[in-house]
């Protein structure tokens, strides 16, 4: 798996209100921004992700390079929306400077950007950007959604060819569907990589569409057999069933573990106590019989002593 330091840099602007993309553009990049924590981190345990904002007045670190999702979420929860407009070309930079920082050095750099308002930096400087990001080593992955006007396309299309190296960086234009902007994060290559599951699981989508039973051929290289290229919802949905089920399984266990423990400590005292309850009851009875022995002895000595005292009589 690979290791990496990953920054995603979220679209913060006024345009990220817009409710185009299911539920809103800023709730679908926070839900976007917590699938790919968990992707980067289920893939290597090393791996660390960083969240920063590039709307309002300028870019902002919300949370440097973790492996704590606590933290993801509460800098996403302490974003504002604001500003007319993002700041591409300053947090990007700010954001390579954060990956420079990282405390593993032999972790890949990539920096992950949701666009979804105007562009206002020039298409040479964003050139220029790249060819700097692509000689350092980092690798920068584009995901365009909301506003895709011509401009903007074209801006993003050219920074891509420019940064584009040997581990791959890409750009991923999502106009507004019924999909989720999650799900098709899931099925593109910035997640999947280049030749691995995303691959497949466009091949094998486009088997499908080819003829009438390729598409089903390779359901058993999916998670839990399903494509999510065909069927994103669906492939979700069995991940997240999944995942409740680990939970109520893990808390299951603690209660039986509990009362497990709970039930021993209570049979501690009980068993001395009742240990106790029998001595002292058994210590008496055995003091009364010796007693009443003794006492018997006694009682045959002083018997026999009165038989010989008649025989003595007697005689």
């Amino acid at each position: 798996m690979v290791l990496e330091a990953t920054m995603i840099v979220v679209d913060n602007s006024e345009s990220s209100r817009n409710g185009d993309y299911v539920p809103s553009r800023w709730d679908a990049q926070t839900d976007s921004a917590n699938l790919i924590f968990h992707s980067k981190t289920q893939s290597n345990p090393e791996s660390s992700v960083g969240l920063m904002s590039m709307g309002s007045s300028g870019p902002e670190v919300l949370t440097t390079l973790t492996t704590n999702p606590g933290a993801i979420l509460d800098g996403l929860h302490r974003t504002k929306v604001r500003g007319d407009t993002c700041h591409f070309y300053t947090g990007i930079m700010i954001a390579s400077l954060a990956l420079k920082h990282r405390q593993n050095k032999s972790q890949r750099q990539r920096i992950i950007v949701f666009v979804c308002s105007p562009i206002r930096d020039g298409e040479a400087q964003l050139v220029k950007l790249a060819k700097r990001m692509k000689k350092n080593g980092t690798s920068v992955d584009v995901v365009a959604f909301g506003d895709l006007s011509d401009e903007n396309v074209s801006k993003l299309q050219a920074f891509n060819e420019a940064v584009k190296g040997g581990d791959g960086s890409h750009l991923e234009i999502i106009p507004p569907s019924s999909n989720l902007l999650s799900d098709t994060i899931v099925a593109s290559p910035i997640l999947a990589g280049e030749g691995g599951a995303g691959a497949a699981a466009a091949g094998a989508g486009a088997n499908g569409d080819a003829g009438a039973g390729g598409g089903g051929a390779g359901g058993d290289n999916y998670e839990f057999g399903v494509d999510p290229n065909l069927d994103p919802e669906l492939a979700l949905v069995l991940r997240m069933s999944m995942e409740e089920e680990r939970a109520r399984q893990a808390r299951e266990q603690t209660a039986r573990d509990e009362a497990e423990g709970k039930t021993n400590l209570e049979s501690v005292p009980e068993e001395g106590k009742e240990s106790e309850q029998a001595s002292s009851e058994t210590q008496p009875l055995l003091d009364g019989q010796s007693g009443d022995a003794s006492g018997s002895k006694e009682e045959k000595k002083d018997g026999n002593g009165d038989a010989g005292g008649d025989k003595m009589d007697t005689a």
